[in-house]
C-alpha cells in the first residue's frame, strides 16, 4: 500500500484555479518531486494532504488513514515545511523549538541539536528579526528534529544560500538511504534532479506527466544524423560530440536536461 495516496482529488476555487483530479500515490522509502510553477496547484494539494482543507471530491490518506478525519494523528508522525512558514514573532527559535517539541510530545531523544548545527542556525535571535534564509532554517529543524518517517515539504530551500541549499539536499540524501517517504514540492530542479525517484508535473491544477527522472528523459532523447565531407572529419566530431562515425556520417544522441523537459511541459513558458 502506498504510503501517500491522493485519488482524484478536485476543489474548484473558479476562473479555472484549484485541483482537478488529481491522482498521486509515493511508496515507503520514495522521494517524490512535485514539480509547477506558482499556482498550479501544488501547495493546493498538499494542504488536503494536511488536513487543512477538507476534499470536495477526491480523497487523501496518508499510511492508511483519511488525511482529513484523523489530522491530529497523522501530523505528529509528519515533518512538514509550508510553503509560507508562519512564526510567533515574539519567541526566540530556541523558545519556538521548545514549542514544537512540546506540542509533538518529543522526548530527549531527538535531533534538534543535530539540526541546528548542520544548517548554523542562532536560536538566539528574536523571530522577528531574523532573515528569510533564517526563518527557513527553522522552519527545516522543526521538521526534521523529531525523525519523521514521513515528509512533506513545500519549497524547502526557499530562501537558503547555496550552501544551504547543498546540506539540505545532502539531508534529503540521507533520509532517503534510511528509508524515509519524502514528497518534495519545489522551484529547484537540481534539487529534484539529484534526489527524487520520481516526478509528477502539475499545471493548470492537473497531472500532465508521473515518471522516473530517467524515463524522463529517454523520452525526451533527441537522434541527429550529421554528414561530414571525408571521414577524417566524421571521426573528429565523432570524438568531440560523443558520437557514433560511420563513413562520413556520425550519429549524435541529445538527452535534455530536467529543466528543458519541465518547459516543455509548460509550452516554454513558467507561468500560466
Amino acid at each position: 500500500m502506498s504510503i501517500i495516496n491522493i485519488q482524484n482529488l478536485t476543489r474548484d476555487y473558479g476562473s479555472k484555479k484549484g485541483v482537478f483530479d488529481v491522482s498521486i500515490q509515493v511508496e515507503k522509502g520514495e522521494v517524490f518531486g512535485f514539480l509547477g510553477p506558482n499556482g498550479a496547484g501544488k501547495t493546493t494539494t498538499i494542504r488536503h494532504l494536511m488536513g487543512f482543507i477538507n476534499p470536495k471530491i477526491g480523497s487523501c490518506q496518508i499510511d492508511g488513514l483519511d488525511c482529513w478525519k484523523n489530522h491530529d494523528e497523522i501530523q505528529k508522525r509528519l515533518g512538514y515545511i509550508p510553503g509560507e512558514i508562519n512564526f510567533f514573532d515574539d519567541l526566540t527559535g530556541k523558545e519556538f523549538l521548545k514549542f514544537v517539541a512540546d506540542y509533538r510530545d518529543v522526548g530527549k531523544d531527538n535531533r534538534m541539536q543535530e539540526m541546528i548545527e548542520r544548517f548554523e542556525l542562532d536560536t538566539r535571535s528574536k523571530i522577528k528579526k531574523m532573515s528569510k534564509g533564517m526563518k527557513q532554517k527553522l522552519g527545516i529543524v522543526a521538521a526534521f528534529m523529531h525523525d519523521p518517517d514521513i515528509l512533506i515539504l513545500d519549497e524547502p530551500t526557499s530562501g537558503l544560500d547555496p550552501l544551504m541549499q547543498n546540506r539540505f539536499i545532502e539531508l534529503i540524501a540521507e533520509e532517503k538511504k534510511r528509508g524515509k517517504t519524502i514528497l518534495l514540492s519545489s522551484h529547484m530542479l537540481e534539487e529534484v534532479e539529484s534526489t527524487c525517484d520520481r516526478i509528477g508535473i502539475i499545471r493548470n491544477g492537473k497531472i500532465v506527466t508521473v515518471d522516473s527522472v530517467e524515463t524522463l528523459k529517454k523520452r525526451h532523447m533527441h537522434t541527429y544524423t550529421v554528414h561530414l565531407n571525408s571521414p577524417e572529419l566524421a571521426e573528429a566530431f565523432a570524438r568531440d560530440f560523443d558520437g557514433e562515425c560511420n563513413g562520413n556520417s556520425v550519429t549524435v544522441t541529445a538527452k535534455q536536461s530536467l529543466d528543458t523537459i519541465f518547459m516543455n511541459y509548460y509550452g516554454g513558458k513558467y507561468n500560466d
